[in-house]
């Protein structure tokens, strides 16, 4: 009796057995993998920001010598384009009485080009120059925002000729030239240094070491900081 009951048993565990591996995956237990905890610790903490520190350190000055060497060639841009325009108005200024009265030879066609291929147009209305600025340059900045009248050089007469300080048109054959309105500047620049349209003028009779304006005309500018540049020079001096 002992023997069959112990048959039975062995037969019953093997039915379950194969029981248990006929049972689908989803009732096997789930294996887990030990995986590492959450966040840093101190020390990679106080490493990071050591690093991150380091970096910015290194970035900022190169950030800041940029943006400074940005600003030095907007004003070195702004000091050309302003030089650039009073030299322009100057050579259309004193271009004027090169303009003479029709000359009866005909041989003599009248008024010709100045020599300086830069010179197109002369400035005709020449009430604008006082007595205290025989030398014609502008006598503000804003005489080159506002523009002045200007005539084209022509091959006929000249009505008034050189000797009238306003000439009010020339002709080309049987055609009259009106004035026109030429703009020597579109605005006055920002002083990048400054943030400001505020610069040093000197005239063209101020002493070299002058300290301040005489008025008579604009002749050169300079910015009005007194930082120095990124090669030692001051601004002012540009």
């Amino acid at each position: 009796m002992k023997k069959a009951e112990g048959r039975r048993q062995k037969a019953k565990g093997r039915k379950q057995a194969a029981f248990r591996s006929l049972l689908p995956l989803r009732f096997l237990p789930t294996a887990r993998c030990l995986l590492p905890s959450d966040g840093f610790s101190l020390v990679e903490l106080v490493i990071t920001v050591a690093v991150l520190a380091i970096l910015t350190l290194g970035v900022i000055p190169l950030v800041q010598v940029t943006v400074k060497r940005q600003k030095e060639q907007q004003l070195h841009e702004a000091l050309r384009q302003m030089r650039e325009a009073i030299d322009q108005f100057h050579r259309e200024a004193i271009a004027a009485p090169l303009v003479t009265p029709g000359n009866p030879n005909p041989n003599n066609p009248g008024p010709t080009l100045p020599p300086d291929a830069r010179v197109r147009v002369f400035i005709s209305d020449l009430t604008i120059f006082t007595t205290d600025n025989p030398d014609r340059y502008p006598p503000d900045l804003e005489t080159l925002v506002k523009g002045v009248n200007v005539l084209p050089f022509a091959t006929g007469g000249l009505p008034g000729g050189a000797g009238n300080p306003n000439v009010n048109a020339t002709s080309v054959g049987s055609q009259q030239l009106l004035p026109k309105t030429k703009v020597y500047l579109r605005q006055i620049p920002i002083d990048p240094m400054t943030g400001k349209a505020d610069w040093v003028f000197r005239s063209c009779y101020d002493l070299a070491d002058s300290t301040s304006w005489g008025g008579e005309n604009v002749f050169d500018v300079h910015s009005k900081s007194d930082g120095k540049a990124l090669n030692g020079e001051k601004y002012s001096d540009w």
